[in-house]
């Protein structure tokens, strides 16, 4: 009898396993499946990341470039989004802009899904939702990935002890699948550092005038709702804040410090001739002090305990009841990129960057982000 009841037990385990072995599988198999990109309107174009490092092609580092090139020849820009896949924002606003812009004057180069394998995965123990949808306006959704921060460790294994930066410079371990610790990368180095090196190719190749990465960061962090800039872009980023200003929209000006290498802001500065900026908008689902971690927060930013903490002065950045939701992340990123286009022009004489039909900061509070999504179904 004791025998007959140990058999059914192991049994009754082994399909315990059985099972999550199973969901496990579905939600590995789920997370590799990535959510369709639609093509803006002014998308004339669409070219591989590996077209500039074709060691790439195959690889889950490989990911769409969207091009929207003018009738007439003029400036550059490129806007990367999905750096950091635990940051949505920077995501959207490059979706956002890649459905509704369209450029008369010059090229933009738009990067939805920067490190693309950082999509492949999230961080578990934060209790990360894997995606997030929008409303639309016909009652359909769009569904869009959770990512995490670094590149997927199945595709980019074993993390050093220690990583050492080119420069010599020491990180954790773990730092060595983060984008914007890896660049001017290298074409046989990592996963990480061939993502990397491509985009600088880009920015090389293509002659890019202007080039801008978007990310987030917790409400907690000093570095927020601001504007990181490279030497050489410190005058185009100080006309921008001030149009910013006037419309209502407070910007931070910081320098992109010299000591602090491999962050794109920092080495496409010193190995391209770019104007390097980079933007941060605030975050909360990074934090340390959140409070419920679920999709709900990631779309409305809604977080009593955040706003005990600003109470508190524990904050970089006010925290109201209503949150800081997607609409406002979003709105501000596309309204710098706007005000940043603007300054440049200013600036330079002979060559200009005419783009039409950027969503308005106001307008995406009033109309909701889903507004600006294109529909499956359409």
């Amino acid at each position: 009898m004791a025998d007959k009841k140990h058999i059914v037990v192991t049994l009754l385990v082994f399909a315990a396993i059985l099972v999550v072995v199973t969901l496990s599988a579905r939600s590995f198999q789920k997370m590799n499946e990535m959510p369709p990109e639609f093509r803006g309107k002014g998308v004339t174009e669409v070219r591989m990341l590996s077209y500039y490092l074709p060691g790439l092609k195959g690889t889950p580092g490989d990911t769409e470039i969207f091009i929207l090139k003018g009738e007439r020849p003029g400036a550059s820009m490129m806007v990367l989004g999905g750096t950091h896949p635990n940051e949505p924002a920077s995501h959207m606003a490059a979706t956002v802009l890649m459905e509704n812009a369209s450029v008369s004057e010059g090229c933009i180069y738009v990067i939805t899904r920067a490190n693309r394998s950082g999509f492949t995965h999230n961080d578990p123990t934060e209790g990360y939702p894997q995606q997030y949808s929008i409303p639309l306006p016909d009652g359909s959704k769009r569904v869009f990935r959770f990512g995490s921060r670094a590149t997927n460790p199945t595709h980019q294994w074993p993390d050093p002890d220690i990583y050492i930066h080119e420069s010599g410079q020491a990180l954790s371990g773990a730092e060595t699948r983060n984008l914007n610790r890896a660049y001017p990368g290298k074409s046989d180095g990592t996963l990480t550092e061939m993502v990397a090196y491509a985009i600088v190719q880009l920015i090389n190749q293509e002659k890019v005038d202007i080039s801008i990465d978007l990310h987030e960061a917790s409400p907690e962090y000093p570095v927020i709702d601001a504007i990181v800039a490279h030497d050489r872009a410190f005058e185009v980023a100080a006309i921008a804040m001030l149009e910013l200003d006037m419309e209502g929209l407070s910007f931070n000006l910081e320098p992109s410090p010299s000591n602090l290498r491999g962050l794109s802001h920092r080495e496409w500065g010193d190995s391209t001739d770019t104007i390097a900026l980079l933007m941060e908008s605030a975050n909360a689902i990074q934090g340390r002090l959140r409070g419920k971690t679920d999709e709900a927060l990631i779309v409305t930013a809604k977080d009593p305990i955040y706003v005990k903490a600003y109470k508190l002065g524990r904050l970089y950045v006010d925290y109201p009841e209503a949150g800081h939701p997607m609409e406002e992340r979003v709105g501000r990123h596309i309204t710098a990129i706007g005000a940043i286009i603007n300054a440049y022009n200013m600036l330079e004489k002979g060559k200009y960057l005419r783009a039409e039909n950027l969503p308005q900061y106001n307008d995406l509070q009033t109309k909701g982000l889903g507004s600006y999504l294109i529909s499956a179904d359409s």
